[in-house]
């Protein structure tokens, strides 16, 4: 017999472990189901194991809302937020309604039935399971593969070529020479950390970042749990941090050259005098027109500073037996070549999608709030800030799916559609993002609208006001 649920997550990562917790306590009676096409939970967290790996912003924001992180580091390493994450799993009883190593390929709607019938793989076996929701909770980039440029004459380097995705566990680097390729958040977590056992670590990029350094632990937060009870104290954090990195934010796009200033001078006293920092790390464009590196205690300055790392810039002209030439006439030389070069975007994790026999291309469609698509009925896809926490909008997502699915058991519905009747509204890419993997999938991506309940504002405070207290029967969604 085909499995029926009222609620089907898909994924099991920071989004669907969200999910999972605000739909067992805001709609109990609702049966669901967690399918996780890995073997185990984590999502990003599990995926990546690379050395140094860890979080991009502060604990206290990537954490849950209902769930205080407690440890004393606001900016964690992998492991410490993966056992964050089966904690959480384990304090709410969701292992039960996990079923890992089932990948979801197939959906289809059924405007009669008002349900999905979802195509499920699990080893060499083909089910099919029924909802009447489908949460996609699958992240926003290829698991499979990341981005990887082909570069001429890398099949005549002699050394290890590696992608940060796929980090062999048994890699020896120590005494190694190593160059990293790029100027994202992971070169800049990498390159201090192979420091450490490297004979010397180059950072090669193309052209410099926007970095911030930042304590690890916050000082004020553990002040907090000292003298406030631990939920208030992290309650507090939590807002105290929202409304510092919306701040810096919000004066990042009225003053750009302003911050630009403060940001670069930051970097210029934590590095050795005399050091270019106008080549290696004043960026050609504003800040927050890509998203700032976060570098905790300066780890990265201080392996330039300490000689045991540095900083190329320049353009790759091709590899060679034993490292890199640039276009400079320069030759790095390498054993190892660690091509940092970023991710690639994939919506809905490669699930093909039809709405009664018809495929959705979703390239097509519009937004609703960032997690509902036009013309596609009990669909909702978990979307993070590209400004902010991720966690922080997985939650809002949570909570305005919940509050959807309650209002529709309250008055008798069955599907929920947005539809696009306002022809006022405009198309405009999804993401308003110049860094290369959210301009590389533009053509991929849904479209968001030039206004409410279609634009995508990447504003926490505002979200917070239309996803926890706007009306859900908007006179765009559809009900049925």
């Amino acid at each position: 017999m085909t499995e029926h649920f009222d609620v089907v997550i898909v994924g099991a990562g920071i989004s669907g472990i969200s999910a999972a917790c605000h739909l067992q306590e805001r709609c109990p009676d609702r049966t669901f189901v967690i399918f996780e096409g890995r073997p185990r939970l984590g999502g990003t967290w599990d995926l990546f194991r690379y050395p140094g790996i860890r979080s991009d912003s502060d604990m206290y924001t990537l954490g849950f809302r209902f769930e205080p992180w407690k440890e004393q580091e606001a900016i964690a390493d992998g492991d410490a937020i993966l056992k964050y994450l089966h904690h959480t799993v384990n304090k709410h009883g969701l292992q039960p309604r996990m079923r890992f190593e089932h990948r979801v390929v197939h959906a289809s709607w059924s405007s009669a039935e008002a349900r999905w019938t979802l195509e499920v793989t699990h080893g060499d076996e083909r089910v099919r399971v029924t909802c009447g929701f489908l949460f996609m909770c699958s992240g926003y980039y290829d698991y499979e593969q990341g981005h990887a440029p082909r570069f001429p004459g890398a099949e005549r380097f002699a050394g290890t070529l590696v992608h940060p995705q796929h980090w062999p566990q048994d890699l020896d680097y120590a005494g190694k020479r190593i160059v990293v390729i790029g100027s994202g958040a992971t070169a800049v977590t990498l390159v201090p950390e192979l420091s450490k056992q490297a004979a010397h670590v180059t950072m090669l990029q193309r052209s410099p970042t926007y970095i911030l350094s930042r304590p690890r632990n916050d000082a004020v937060a553990n002040l907090l749990r000292r003298v406030l009870p631990r939920g208030l104290a992290y309650d507090v954090t939590r807002w105290k941090n929202v409304l510092v990195s919306l701040g810096f934010y919000e004066l990042s796009r009225r003053a750009p050259r302003r911050v630009a200033k403060v940001l670069i001078e930051g970097v210029r006293r934590a590095l050795p005098a005399g050091y270019d920092v106008q080549t290696h790390f004043t960026p050609h464009y504003d800040p927050w027109d890509q998203r700032l590196c976060l570098v905790p205690d300066g780890d990265l300055f201080e392996a330039i500073e300490s000689r045991r790392a540095s900083v190329v810039t320049d353009h790759i002209e091709c590899f060679t037996e034993h490292g890199i030439l640039l276009r400079s006439g320069q030759e790095l030389p390498a054993d190892i070549i660690v091509t940092a070069t970023g991710l690639k975007l994939l919506v809905l994790g490669r699930v093909e999608v039809e709405v009664d026999g018809e495929p959705v291309d979703f390239a097509k469609t519009m937004a609703y709030k960032a997690m509902m698509f036009s013309d596609v009925p009990n669909l909702a896809l978990c979307f993070g800030y590209t400004n902010a926490s991720w966690t922080l909008k997985a939650d809002l997502t949570s909570e305005y799916v919940c509050r959807m699915l309650n209002h529709m058991q309250r008055n008798g519905y069955h599907t929920c559609v947005p539809r696009r009747r306002d022809a006022s509204v405009s198309e405009e890419p999804f993401l308003d993002f110049s860094s290369g993997y959210v301009q590389r999938a533009l053509p991929e991506l849904p479209k968001q609208g030039s206004k409410a309940p279609w634009k995508l504002r990447q504003k926490y405070l505002l979200d917070v006001l239309a996803l926890r207290r706007g009306k859900v029967d908007d006179g765009v969604m559809e009900f049925l």
